[in-house]
């Protein structure tokens, strides 16, 4: 957190005055040393250090007092059982220096939780709202074993994919970092509620938006730069071309950190996205250590990890296991394959999916479950 009252203040003023670009602020920082001396300056001074965009400075909307107030509020309102909450600046210590290491860094991060989950090697695990049931799989599975190899699992806390991954953290030994499109006191989506509570007491969310920020459309493409950022890879589980996700996946290279992806069924439009960046250059993966062998971070010296198991394997004596395979099939392929009538597949299929080994797709699809 900033040093004194004056300089948070400043630094608030420069985050939530509407008009000033990220670029304008990092030029008024350069020229005047502080956010306090930044505010403390004339107009004058300021245009000839960043341009017509200081006039931001000048001219604050009407929201402002409030947004400045509930900024105030919520960094003041940890409780002291609770997790720690604070406002990291470029200019302060904690800030992570990964980010600093990017084109464009955030000016400032509100953060809750424990600070620590950025002291190990992080690897983000991102992918599509809709996922299906084998890509949430995935994602739990392979968060898991990072997580119980000494890694920090970073993703965004949106549906799909991101909740599955951060999930899949938290039941491992590790923790997770969400990074979050709104402001840090807004859960987005609501049903995220419970699992942010579980990040916030095992983890940080950070936000470079106010508090009180609503979910904007605009702000997650954005936010995706700090989760590619803060990684030293970055793991896409599904995604279709129009993904999301494949922006923090060029984010990332563009950074210079590794891209992973799990490839899928030619037929699913959940795998098109992961596709696309295996034939751009990202790492096709099969499993959880084929990352990890990939990155080789010191924290897994002391780790013997062992080779990671094909849970369902001993389940291939089953015919319909078998006659599934492994892409999304129909009802009427499974009957052609096993000869059975549609009413005896429906009954062994229902039984399939309650022992959560099949999974019933839109479109009258059925997919086998694998982990990783």
């Amino acid at each position: 957190m900033p040093a004194d009252a004056a300089e948070q203040d400043a630094w608030l003023h420069l985050l939530l005055s509407d008009g000033l670009s990220r670029g304008a602020a990092r030029r008024l920082l350069g020229a005047f040393g502080s956010a306090d001396a930044v505010m403390r300056a004339s107009s004058e001074a300021r245009q000839r250090a960043a341009g017509p965009a200081a006039l931001a400075l000048d001219n604050p909307p009407a929201t402002l007092a409030a947004r400045l107030a509930a900024a105030r509020t919520w960094l003041d309102g940890a409780v002291s059982d609770g997790p720690a909450r604070a406002l990291w600046t470029l200019a302060d210590p904690q800030f992570p220096p990964a980010l600093l290491q990017t084109a464009d860094p955030p000016l400032a991060l509100f953060a809750e939780g424990d600070p620590a989950w950025l002291a190990r090697p992080m690897l983000a695990i991102v992918g599509s709202r809709n996922a299906t049931a084998q890509g949430l799989d995935h994602a739990r599975a392979f968060a898991r074993h990072f997580s119980d190899a000494g890694w920090t699992v970073v993703s965004g806390l949106a549906s799909g994919i991101d909740g599955a991954a951060h999930e899949g953290a938290l039941a491992g030994s590790g923790g997770t970092v969400a990074v979050v499109g709104t402001g840090p006191d807004t859960v987005y989506p609501s049903r995220h509620r419970r699992l942010a509570e579980r990040i916030r007491a095992r983890g940080l969310i950070l936000s470079e938006y106010g508090p009180g920020t609503p979910a904007l459309p605009v702000n997650f493409p954005r936010r995706n730069r700090i989760i590619a950022g803060l990684s030293s890879g970055t793991l896409v589980v599904e995604a279709t071309l129009q993904s999301g996700s494949l922006i923090t996946a060029r984010l990332a290279a563009e950074a210079g950190r590794e891209v992973f992806a799990i490839p899928g069924s030619i037929h699913a439009p959940q795998a098109r996205g992961c596709h696309a960046l295996i034939r751009q250059g990202a790492k096709l993966v099969e499993t959880a250590t084929d990352v990890l062998e990939e990155l080789r971070h010191p924290v897994q010296a002391s780790l013997a990890l062992e080779p990671d198991s094909e849970p369902g394997d001993e389940d291939d004596g089953d015919p319909l296991l078998r006659a599934l395979g492994h892409d999304p099939v129909t009802l009427d392929a499974l009957s052609a394959r096993t000869g059975w009538d549609a009413a005896a597949l429906n009954v062994r299929l229902l039984e399939l999916e309650l022992e959560d080994q099949v999974a019933r797709l839109p479109g009258g699809l059925f997919q086998r479950r694998r982990g990783v």
